[in-house]
Parts: structure tokens; C-alpha cells; sequence
């Protein structure tokens, strides 16, 4: 049985969402402001939080920058209705999914069913091969990146990202494959996610210049991995 945390301060909507994930089978914990929440995601180490933005406390972009460093722990933000800042802000953030209010149940639950089988069975369909170019060591077993020598802790979705980019070396791939293949989302709906995404891999990858990073932006077409120079 999978474990969710809920971080929502409504108490109407905490309620509801308890029901439904009650439901369809969840073990649910609650919290209904930010510290609460966020000791609690140190305590019951949820397999993933469903997390409000406009929570008292600390608010959900605290909450969520707080366990980025710490978790990488599956995240669906729910984020008031027309505020594409606010998406924009939960990707950037380092969210997994978003939506916004108000949300069909059906969505939600979907949302959260496809979040917790990329989280817990994503890396099956993998290649168990150890990639190691010099620069870039990536073992998809053990779940380890590191970058010359020096491991570097990634969410799953932006390790599959990488072992996406890393084991098509040389291609392009475009947005809808990104997300085929590191969020196992075919419908090529958001494809912001992975713009989102390639930027906050090659910032916690040491590669912020884009001119000097490995992981390159082709304008129209998508995104390639070039095998970096180890002598760099």
C-alpha cells in the first residue's frame, strides 16, 4: 500500500482528498500547514505528497525547496486556477507534476497513480548497463550519478532524464520523446516540463553555461547529449 502525504490547509478539500485516496486504497497522512507537513514527510517518509501552494507557515514553494534537498520523493503541486506562474514556479521548484483547482477526481487520481509507478517501477525498463563516458558515471541499478567522481543526488524523473539523454548520445531527442521515455507521458501534454527539467539537471550536473554544458538545446527539434570531454 502506498504512502501519501496530503498538505493542503483547507479542511474541506483535506477531507475530500483523504476520502478519495481512502478509496482507492492509500494510507494517507495529513498536515494542514507547511512545518507540520514538512515534519512529516521527515517522519513518515510518504512515497509521495500531494502538496498545496497557499499554505500558512511556510508556504508550499518553501516546502517543496526544503525537501527537494533532502528527498527526492515524488511531488504533485496543486496550484490555484489560472495561475501559470505558479506552474511555471513548481517546475522550476523541482515538482513533479502540477494541477490546478479546481480538478476532476479522476485526474488527480491518475496523476498520482502514473507519479507512483514512474517513482517505483520507471527504472525497470531502463538498460542495467553501467554508462561511463569519463566525465559522466550513471549506474541504473544502484541509482547513482557522478560527475567527475563526485556523486550527485537527482530526483527520478530528472535521472531518467539523464540516462534518457546519456544512453542516446550524439541524437536528438525531441520534447515528446523526453517525456515518452523520463516521465512515461506519450500524450506530449506540458511539454514546458521538460525545458523545466533540462535546466535544473544541468544546474545540479555543474553545467550551468549552456555553451559549456553537455547537454545541448537544439532550437526546434529538442534536446542532445554530446559525450563530454573528460581533459575539461
Amino acid at each position: 500500500m502506498s504512502k501519501l502525504l496530503v498538505v493542503e490547509d483547507d479542511p474541506d478539500i483535506a477531507l475530500a482528498l483523504r476520502m478519495l485516496f481512502g478509496r482507492a486504497g492509500y494510507d494517507i497522512s495529513h498536515a494542514s500547514d507547511g512545518r507540520s507537513g514538512l515534519r512529516e514527510a521527515y517522519t513518515e517518509k510518504p512515497d509521495l505528497v500531494v502538496l498545496d501552494v497557499g499554505l500558512p507557515e511556510m508556504d508550499g514553494w518553501q516546502v517543496l525547496e526544503r525537501l527537494r534537498d533532502v528527498s527526492d520523493v515524488p511531488v504533485l503541486v496543486l496550484t490555484a486556477h489560472g495561475q501559470e506562474a505558479e506552474k511555471v514556479r513548481g517546475l522550476r521548484g523541482g515538482a513533479d507534476d502540477y494541477l490546478t483547482k479546481p480538478f476532476a477526481n479522476a485526474e488527480l487520481l491518475a496523476r498520482v497513480e502514473a507519479l507512483l509507478r514512474r517513482s517505483s517501477a520507471g527504472q525497470n525498463s531502463w538498460a542495467s548497463q553501467v554508462y561511463d563516458d569519463g566525465v559522466v558515471h550513471l549506474d541504473p541499478t544502484r541509482r547513482r550519478v557522478y560527475v567527475k567522481g563526485e556523486e550527485v543526488r537527482l530526483t527520478p524523473t530528472e535521472f531518467r532524464l539523464l540516462n534518457a539523454l546519456v544512453r542516446h548520445a550524439g541524437a536528438v531527442l525531441s520534447p515528446n520523446q523526453l517525456l515518452t521515455q523520463a516521465w512515461d507521458d506519450p500524450t506530449g501534454i506540458g511539454q514546458e516540463r521538460v525545458k523545466f527539467a533540462v535546466l535544473r539537471l544541468r544546474r545540479k550536473l555543474g553545467w550551468s553555461d549552456p555553451e559549456e554544458s553537455p547537454i545541448e538545446s537544439v532550437r526546434g527539434f529538442g534536446y542532445r547529449y554530446r559525450k563530454a570531454n573528460p581533459d575539461a
